[in-house]
């Protein structure tokens, strides 16, 4: 099976009105669905635009924009809902922070199906920003998704970066990953690069990218933004020498597009020039030895 999937370079916008961000989405999804993205994916916190729409007194705070979100999420959702089946393609809605009957905020990504169904990833690896100053917790449970176009996971923005997440998903089937990311620095953007990176070799799939650029000087906490959108593969045979299938320009607003073959994802992990996704068991087979006096040569 071949599917073709858009990675936004998304822009954050000073929103007019609620309309003003339904046009921009519908233009932003129609784009990619003329030029036959079956899968679309978003930034993590795009959606924080939102927070304009509620006045300096909301959107300078990070705890009241938090609160004002929540009376937007059904028309989000009904919003993205609509498109996918509008579009028959499959929306990852970058990510939204939702609060729970407990009272706390989980960083959810919400992934939207062409026949109506909705289905979310909890971020679960929490940065030092959500934890100590924006108070945003942890999900608790990890996710692989049945799709039309095969086994699909998310793991957002910082869980990029911790391989037993995304080692877990792939056993359960997935062979394509997205990554909703918004990072504010170099540094940020090439962790998360790596990470993507890194989770495309180990396992011997695919891996798409999306992420946040400019700046955004009214909000805060998605002020400054930078990045590139790109999709990673698998460095073998069949594959680009370098693991890079498609990457945007660097913070240009811009869909980043590319076609996967999920049959060329078999195909390497049988016959690949090496085994990476096969022998991952294998490293529990070699322990740390205790700590000696080594001989001299």
């Amino acid at each position: 099976m071949r599917v073709n999937i858009a990675a936004a370079q998304y822009d954050i916008s000073f929103l007019e009105s609620w309309q003003t961000y339904g046009e921009k989405i519908s233009r932003w999804v129609a784009e990619a669905a003329d030029k036959g993205a079956n899968i679309l994916v978003f930034p993590e916190y795009h959606a924080l635009e939102l927070a304009s729409l509620f006045g300096q007194a909301v959107y300078s705070s990070l705890e009241k924009q938090l609160a004002a979100m929540q009376t937007v999420r059904a028309d989000f959702m009904d919003l993205y809902q609509s498109l996918a089946k509008q579009h028959h393609c499959l929306i990852q809605a970058g990510s939204f922070p939702v609060r729970l009957k407990s009272g706390a905020y989980h960083n959810r990504a919400y992934l939207f199906h062409p026949d109506g169904r909705v289905d979310y990833q909890d971020k679960l690896m929490m940065t030092r920003f959500e934890n100590e100053q924006w108070l945003i917790r942890s999900g608790d449970s990890l996710k692989c998704f049945a799709t039309e176009y095969g086994k699909i996971a998310i793991t957002i923005c910082y869980d990029s970066e911790f391989p037993l997440l995304a080692r877990r998903q792939v056993a359960a089937g997935a062979e394509l990953i997205l990554v909703p990311s918004c990072t504010d620095t170099l540094a940020g953007y090439h962790r998360v690069k790596i990470g993507c990176q890194a989770r495309a070799l180990e396992n011997q799939c695919y891996v798409a990218q999306a992420c946040l650029v400019g700046d955004a000087p009214w909000s805060q906490a998605v002020d400054i933004n930078t990045g590139v959108a790109a999709v990673y593969t698998p460095v073998d045979r069949g594959f680009p020498d370098n693991g890079i299938l498609a990457c945007g320009e660097w913070d240009k607003v811009q869909w980043v597009y590319a076609t996967l073959s999920l049959a060329a994802i078999s195909d390497v992990r049988s016959q690949g020039q090496v085994f990476n996704y096969r022998d991952w068991p294998l490293q529990d087979r070699f322990h740390l030895e205790a700590p000696g006096i080594l001989p001299l040569p």
